[in-house]
């Protein structure tokens, strides 16, 4: 069983930047695909960004230039670095992790407010 744990959401002023971390538990994260997620009140989840185990990435034409993912397979950490952070990016953010089958963190808040 793999458990995500994400961590580092809060209130940033518009502009301002984040870093998303999610722990991934169990061996397997070096060879999985990790996904970031949102989900705005009322609407559907949507993906942000995700990395293949390889390394390839690639973005929400939304986020395209202000979001960074990476992954530390040492630490078995994905990260989602969120800079020029706007009110529309408000949202909780979800990792997901795929390797044969999938499986969901519980989410963290980012709210982009001033």
């Amino acid at each position: 069983q793999v458990q995500l744990v994400e961590s580092g959401g809060g209130l940033v002023q518009p502009g301002g930047s984040l870093r998303l971390s999610c722990v991934a538990s169990g061996s397997i994260f070096s060879t999985a695909r990790m996904e970031w997620y949102r989900q705005a009140p009322g609407k559907q989840r949507d993906l942000v960004a995700y990395i293949t185990s390889g390394g390839i990435t690639d973005y929400a034409d939304s986020v395209k230039g202000r979001f960074t993912i990476s992954r530390d397979n040492a630490k078995n950490t994905v990260y989602l670095q969120m800079n020029s952070l706007r009110p529309e990016d408000t949202a909780v953010y979800y990792c997901k992790l795929i390797q044969i089958l999938a499986y969901w963190g519980q989410g963290t808040q980012v709210t982009v407010s001033s």
